[in-house]
């Protein structure tokens, strides 16, 4: 079990109701969260040889954690140092803290550059840490409308730099990285989200999965970027054999992925 597990688990231990999701008669595998006759847990990432010179810290929004449709565990199934919390406006954390203050981290709030004031350092095109120093992506994990609120209402993140992306210039980033040898994208990337388990706020308003891969790629960790937006690719297909919609994923999400994984791991 990874951080985004034992947070689902804990979170529902301290429930006083059942939490009512969409889909809330599906039997669902306690891990990754789909139909269990569709789950993915046996070709996760997480049981590949995965290597990373980056951290993810998700400050998740209440029930956020509890949604099926929740992406954020997908990239604790590829990053060995994700870290997951509730976010509390009110009540400190001290183990969140604890890791935020980590020497070995170099924190970074992924944002829209936006909602950054003058005086905020924000990376848009490449991250740089300093010597001896990994860095530590902060994801908001909620709606558009909790991730704001999580950043307006978290004063401890303000002394951290900001990271942020152009959609079209970070989709032709990692889309660069997502050909196979016949020149034909293994994941269809484009300016769109391809998030479909969830209506989006926004025009080109990703899910935190698809925004971490992007992230990646800006880092500097390619492969990792693509394997991340595969296995995406996989979780949004095999969710929506269970809902009562015409399924918009990927039908060859899972053949993409593991071909993916065979010319990289093996």
């Amino acid at each position: 079990m990874h951080a985004v597990h034992q947070l689902h688990h804990y979170r529902k231990s301290i429930s006083t109701t059942t939490y009512k999701a969409r889909g809330q008669r599906v039997i669902r595998c306690p891990l990754c969260q789909l139909a269990k006759q569709f789950c993915i847990c046996e070709i996760s990432p997480s049981k590949e040889q995965v290597k990373s010179t980056a951290g993810f810290l998700l400050l998740m929004y209440d029930t956020e954690v509890l949604k099926p449709s929740n992406t954020g565990k997908l990239i604790a199934d590829l990053i060995p140092d994700t870290f997951a919390f509730l976010w509390s406006r009110t009540r400190e954390n001290t183990e969140l803290l604890a890791v935020l203050n980590d020497d070995k981290w170099f924190p970074l709030v992924v944002f829209p550059q936006e909602y950054a004031d003058d005086e905020r350092k924000v990376f848009t095109n490449k991250v740089i840490c300093p010597e001896g120093k990994r860095p530590l992506f902060i994801m908001l994990d909620g709606s558009w409308r909790e991730a704001k609120k999580m950043f307006r209402k978290s004063p401890y993140l303000n002394r951290f730099p900001m990271v942020s992306f152009d959609a079209k210039t970070a989709v032709e980033a990692v889309s660069g990285h997502c050909q196979n040898d016949s020149n034909g994208q293994l994941s269809p990337v484009g300016l769109d989200s391809r998030y479909t388990v969830r209506k989006t706020e926004l025009e080109h308003q990703f899910s935190t999965a698809e925004v971490a891969a992007r992230v990646l790629d800006m880092h500097g960790e390619a492969t990792n970027a693509h394997v991340l937006d595969l296995w995406f690719d996989v979780f949004n297909f095999q969710y929506q054999k269970s809902v009562c919609q015409r399924n918009k994923g990927n039908v060859n999400a899972i053949e993409n992925y593991q071909n993916y994984l065979d010319k990289t791991y093996r």
